[in-house]
């Protein structure tokens, strides 16, 4: 990434001047969340920063090259890991509370898949594939205890991307099959609880990876309303598709529907979820409409990695991105630091 020249540059909105603000940072940056009005590197030890710049040193040392974290809703216990590696360590605020690992089956293919969640019954849980790259388990966080027992069936899937609902009642998986293509899928947590081999199935979303095109990334929008985007790539053309190549749609689990679904003329690459909006992060951030598929703003001069999906043998990082609690500003790293976009208003 070209290093930034002084500490504000500028983008336009809507005909309005936009300041991006330029955070500096010593050292290389592993990880990028919030923490309150501070901004934080978990994976890197719990290194935070004020607004201003002023760097909250930590003497936590992890020992191992973990570049990717993951918060639990209540903000008390996280999971840092290496994207690309086969090990990972859960976290009670900053102490270690135990050790976690995936399967080493092309795990240097394809992004590790692990998700924090809360049911509705309030249990914060552990969703990943400690075993088999194709099995989905689902932990109690804070016990770690297995919640999902039985026989399995599992397919030829490696599971990616997991994010957990926030109302806590389904899973959302974006990950690929051999050939290798992209898919998503959707699963109802209650019924999984109940019986686990419905991780094995095709899930709630009706995408198939013989009539659809390729999955690029998935996010929830809401408890209801999950954005996918697509890339160009359709694995059988024979069928017309519910979600075409290059676009943009918006499911609603409950009313088993496509909402929206948008054509656009880019690469959309790795999505985060701001109400009726998304960021997309891929060479810059983009901030769409998911409803129309328009670009509300844009800012070039904020470089990320060009990643368009959760796998590839040539490992692309995913961009280290992170949204505030308010939805109002946007963190990206950069090389030598942070920048910082306010954005604008969102759309209900």
């Amino acid at each position: 990434m070209p290093r930034w020249q002084g500490r504000t540059t500028r983008a336009w909105v809507r005909g309005k001047r936009v300041d991006v603000e330029f955070v500096p940072v010593r050292g290389a940056l592993r990880s990028l969340g919030w923490d309150g009005d501070m901004l934080l590197d978990l994976a890197g030890g719990g290194r935070r920063w004020s607004l201003d710049g002023t760097e909250h040193p930590t003497s936590v040392d992890f020992g191992r090259p973990f570049d990717q974290a993951v918060s639990s809703p209540s903000g008390r216990y996280a999971v840092v890991y290496g994207e690309r590696d086969t090990t990972a360590l859960v976290l009670d605020g900053a102490s270690g509370l135990r050790e976690m690992g995936r399967s080493s089956y092309h795990a240097a293919d394809f992004d590790y898949p692990v998700a924090l969640g809360r049911l509705p019954d309030g249990r914060e849980i552990l969703v990943h594939c400690p075993d088999e790259y194709n099995v989905l388990q689902i932990d109690d966080l804070v016990s770690g205890a297995r919640l999902t027992t039985g026989d399995r069936t599992p397919t030829d899937v490696f599971h990616s991307r997991l994010s957990v609902s926030p109302d806590g009642r389904h899973l959302l998986m974006a990950g690929w099959f051999w050939s290798p293509f992209g898919i998503a899928r959707v699963y109802d947590l209650a019924e999984a609880l109940a019986d686990s081999a419905t991780l094995d199935g095709d899930g709630v979303l009706p995408m198939s990876p013989g009539s659809d095109a390729e999955v690029a990334s998935a996010c929830w929008l809401d408890g209801d309303r999950l954005a996918v985007a697509t890339t160009d790539e359709v694995f059988d053309d024979e069928e017309a598709p519910n979600l075409g190549p290059r676009q943009l749609g918006v499911w609603s689990v409950s009313g088993r529907q496509w909402l929206a679904r948008s054509s656009v003329n880019y690469p959309i690459g790795t999505l985060l979820p701001r109400n009726a909006q998304v960021i997309s992060l891929y060479e810059h951030p983009r901030l769409i409409d998911t409803e129309t598929g328009a670009v509300v703003a844009e800012w070039p001069g904020v470089k990320v990695a060009p990643k368009d999906g959760s796998f590839g043998v040539t490992h692309i990082p995913t961009p280290w991105a992170a949204l505030d609690a308010t939805g109002t500003r946007l963190a990206v790293a950069q090389d030598g630091g942070i920048a910082l976009i306010e954005l604008p208003p969102p759309r209900p």
